[in-house]
């Protein structure tokens, strides 16, 4: 049985790695500085592996902004690669502020062994190296929580769509809409969830059925966020943890600049965001966006 364990627990394990794998004085001395509201840097955070059904891997990544207000965007290159395979295994380059919660996977063989990927990332001037690989004790079930019989919420890009649940696939996979500089593009989905709740006490209970008695004000069963992952410009939502209603989910993006973007939508239970810290149960879907330069409205 894969080992059940806290984000903030794996976090800290990671800054040991990238303080192992010879990160600089600097780094090492940011580990035990408050939070600041600028000028900190990113860490890489290792959230764990599983295997898959053919007897590869996927390794499970994240990382957390220590800036409590500035968020950072870090272009793939000599700043924010993986390696070896890279510089780009489609991590992000937009940081939010905070924690990034498994914003990306990498598929490795079935014959990686004790083989290591490393991801790189530079932020105000700091760097740090984080190892990632099939660490023993890392083992993960982001697709059911086994203790509890909880499994993620379900995206569809359609009604009757296929089903996208856990941890993100490749971005090459990602639906593309297209849109223009300074016009709301419409993003679009569905997300549903099974309706299991997590109890106080960390038990488990079906959730009761509508119109039963009432009592205290209960978290929704599923909740969405949308957050820029890539792009050259500036990305405003209309609303960025949009209502679901009916398990239909519509907001708007608005682009400051022409590129391609990739937007992150992350899709959490009653188990809280990012699982309440735990491997499971979220989960992560791309949306591509193709954006042009505004139209200057001649013929």
């Amino acid at each position: 049985m894969a080992i059940r364990f806290m984000g903030r627990v794996a976090l800290a394990l990671v800054a040991v790695a990238g303080l192992a794998a010879g990160t600089d004085l600097a780094a090492r001395q940011l580990v035990m500085e408050p939070l600041k509201d600028a000028g900190q840097n990113v860490y890489p955070a290792f959230e764990g592996w599983y295997q898959n059904d053919d007897g590869s891997y996927t390794l499970l990544i994240g990382y957390y902004n220590r800036n409590k207000k500035q968020t950072l965007d870090i272009p793939i290159g000599p700043e924010n690669r993986i390696e070896p395979g890279g510089p780009d295994q489609g991590q992000p380059t937009h940081f939010v502020v905070g924690r990034g919660w498994g914003t990306t996977t990498i598929r490795v063989p079935k014959d990686f062994g004790d083989k290591k990927i490393t991801w790189t990332l530079t932020a105000n001037g700091r760097t740090v190296s984080v190892p990632f690989g099939l660490t023993k004790g890392y083992q993960i079930e982001p697709y059911l929580d086994a203790a509890m019989g909880n499994k993620p919420p379900v995206f569809k890009f359609s009604e009757n769509g296929e089903a996208l649940t856990g941890p993100p696939k490749a971005l090459s996979t990602a639906p593309v809409v297209t849109g223009s500089v300074g016009e709301p593009v419409a993003i679009n989905f569905w997300l549903s969830d099974d309706g299991h709740e997590e109890t106080p006490t960390g038990g488990s209970a079906a959730a009761p059925p509508p119109g039963g008695a009432a009592g205290p004000a209960r978290r929704p069963r599923v909740s969405t966020t949308l957050s820029k992952f890539r792009g050259p410009g500036t990305v405003t939502f209309a609303d960025s943890t949009p209502t679901i209603e009916k398990e239909r989910v519509s907001t708007t993006a608005t682009f400051s600049m022409p590129g391609e973007y990739v937007i992150r939508v992350e899709g959490n239970d009653t188990s809280g965001v990012g699982g309440g810290g735990f491997q499971c149960c979220w989960s992560t879907v791309y949306i591509k966006v193709n954006v042009k330069a505004a139209s200057t409205g001649g013929r």
